[in-house]
């Protein structure tokens, strides 16, 4: 009975931790976005930020409840600095300046350097190695399987919403195990050669 309520208490406690982060549970940030909803987001002010909103941005998919919570977070973090306490987090994330539509502009920049780099190698590797050797399909579509993991955490890192979190997190796992695939497939090519090799000297 003492194990189940203390396994009860964990689970309560895991919840209210996913529920929010220290700045969005502020009332100063709630009732910041309430207003600025209430004022800036329907009837005609609601057309009034469409109209006036750049289209790099609506093509982004910023909302004006978007904006709404992006401004809201930078008054929240001044009250906070302010007052000499730490920056908090927001949904569960860091605080970040936008720049254009990217949300977290350094962290997309990276992205697309890294999936550009693999491009690169990706190019390199298919005119360098003949497509008869062993290895050649796997190296191939792990390239692949990379080149796509930085496609979406370029996207996660520009515009950051359920679909596009889930799907870095999830494209970058399948880096992770066909990673560990690359490694058993090369190590059981390896040993075949090696023992190949071995025959061939006994012969």
């Amino acid at each position: 009975m003492a194990g189940r309520t203390a396994r009860l208490v964990l689970l309560a406690g895991a919840a209210a931790l996913a529920s929010g982060s220290q700045g969005d549970r502020e009332p100063v940030y709630r009732d910041c976005v309430l207003r600025c909803e209430e004022r800036n987001c329907s009837g005609g002010a609601l057309k009034h930020f469409r109209s006036r909103q750049p289209i790099y941005m609506s093509l982004a998919g910023w909302t004006c409840r978007d904006d709404c919570k992006y401004e809201c977070m930078w008054v929240t973090v001044g009250l906070y600095l302010q007052e000499g306490q730490k920056v908090p987090q927001f949904h569960g994330k860091w605080p970040f300046s936008r720049f254009l539509c990217f949300q977290e502009p350094a962290s997309a920049v990276a992205s697309f350097l890294n999936g550009l780099a693999s491009l690169v190698m990706l190019c390199r590797y298919r005119t360098s190695v003949p497509a008869s050797s062993p290895m050649y399909p796997t190296c191939v579509a792990f390239a692949w399987v990379s080149l796509n993991a930085w496609f979406w955490s370029t996207v996660f890192h520009t515009r950051d919403t359920d679909l596009t979190e889930k799907m870095d997190y999830f494209c970058a796992s399948t880096v992770i195990l066909h990673s560990i695939y690359l490694c058993c497939v090369r190590a059981f090519i390896t040993h075949a050669h090696s023992i190949q090799t071995d025959l061939e000297g006994t012969l």
